[in-house]
């Protein structure tokens, strides 16, 4: 349960575990964007879910915004986390189904045929020439697309290719000692954090080749992520960043 707050409003990070759904933990993690003059504004929700599709996460994320109207004008977030622990099992309209399992596209191919992506937060790079070397081998290697991107303190890596190929990058970023630590001496990367990892979606645009980049302002980043296709996922995970 963290909390960011922000110059218009404070975004809320809340997890919760749901145990009545097939006899399986479902695990959502919830984010609300409360603005400056909630609760007489609806918060902005967002769902995610590793035991959801992202179908059943727009469900959920529906089905709370119309509990919210009922909530106008007063606090809502306790209320609707305790709804949606009370109800999920009647939001989900179809079986839960883990998302690295069997999904079919609209061409028939499973999630394993399809293309993935993956963004990944580090905290820093102390041998930052060798440790973008590195990566940018494993992604050739891999036959990796995408971006390493610097804004200030800021350290993405945003990947697109074959979901085997992305995990085996995650083992390697794992596992290998691909920086130094303070007293010089190689290191494996410990401070790496996984911010999404999903299905390329029609909307999403196919990077062509894997560029190293670096952005002097956050509204450069922002328009890096939307000329992608990517603006929800930049205004999901990027900003909280910068708390």
């Amino acid at each position: 349960f963290l909390y960011f707050p922000e110059t218009h409003g404070i975004t809320f990070r809340i997890q919760i575990t749901v145990k009545e759904l097939l006899d399986t933990d479902i695990v959502l993690k919830l984010l609300f964007h409360l603005p400056v003059n909630y609760p007489s504004t609806l918060p902005e929700i967002s769902v995610n879910s590793d035991q959801l599709t992202r179908a059943q996460c727009m469900d959920v994320k529906d089905k709370l915004l119309e509990q919210a109207k009922k909530h106008l004008s007063e606090p809502m977030v306790h209320e609707l986390v305790l709804w949606i622990q009370q109800h999920l099992k009647y939001v989900i309209k179809q079986p839960a189904t883990v998302c690295n399992e069997k999904n079919t596209s609209s061409k028939g191919a499973s999630t394993e045929d399809a293309i993935w992506m993956l963004l990944l937060h580090l905290d820093h790079m102390r041998a930052k020439a060798k440790y973008v070397k590195t990566v940018e081998k494993w992604a050739s290697d891999l036959s990796l697309t995408g971006r390493l991107m610097f804004m200030g303190k800021i350290i993405l890596i945003l990947l697109q290719g074959d979901r085997s190929n992305i995990k085996e990058y995650l083992i390697l970023q794992k596992t290998s000692k691909v920086d130094v630590d303070s007293s010089g001496k190689k290191c494996k990367e410990k401070m790496i954090s996984v911010l999404c990892e999903t299905k390329v979606q029609s909307q999403h645009k196919r990077f062509q080749m894997f560029e190293v980049k670096e952005y002097s302002t956050l509204d450069e980043l922002q328009k890096e992520f939307e000329t992608a296709g990517l603006a929800t996922l930049f205004s999901e995970f990027v900003p909280p960043l910068l708390k």
